[in-house]
């Protein structure tokens, strides 16, 4: 069964734009996974960060999955490896390469690996304006309309590249 899954990109080491150009590939080449479409580009800065990093750069990417979300959660931290990313203990630390599960259809899901709608889609700008250049009226379990829920996030600093 193939579901609608959006992805959240966001990169400030190294040439962000190269990477997400790579990172389009890698999503193509995965079995069970094809790239429909992709946002608009966005230059953010660092929220929540104890030092001083570049501006990121993030979209959203629209799938069609046939795997599972677990399944397509490895998937995603598989190409983050590829790509350099180091997890640890400090949350928001700069990285090369985030891929944030974002949505996968309308699963509601809460488990010790995966959170489906992401938690913090509400909050955040870098994934509610790249969201609306997709589709303005998706709705998001439990949180909302995006239409409606960029309204709430329009203070954060977010520049369409």
């Amino acid at each position: 069964m193939s579901h609608i899954a959006y992805i959240g990109f966001g990169s400030n080491l190294g040439d962000s734009l190269a990477i997400l150009e790579q990172v389009k590939e890698e999503i193509n080449n995965c079995t069970g996974l094809s790239l429909k479409r992709s946002s608009s580009v966005y230059r953010t800065r660092p929220i929540e960060v104890a030092d001083s990093q570049n501006d990121y750069i993030n979209a959203v990417f629209e799938l069609d999955s046939s795997l599972a979300p677990e399944a397509l959660l490895m998937e995603l931290a598989a190409i983050e490896d590829r790509h350099g990313r180091v997890r640890g203990k400090v949350r928001n630390i700069a990285r090369t390469l985030d891929l944030d599960l974002l949505l996968v259809g309308n699963l509601v899901v809460n488990n010790n690996t995966l959170t489906l709608p992401h938690p913090r889609i509400f909050q955040r700008a870098f994934v509610l304006f790249p969201l609306f250049d997709l589709f303005p009226d998706l709705e998001i379990p439990r949180q909302g309309i995006v239409r409606l829920l960029i309204e709430n996030v329009r203070d954060q600093e977010i520049i369409r590249l």
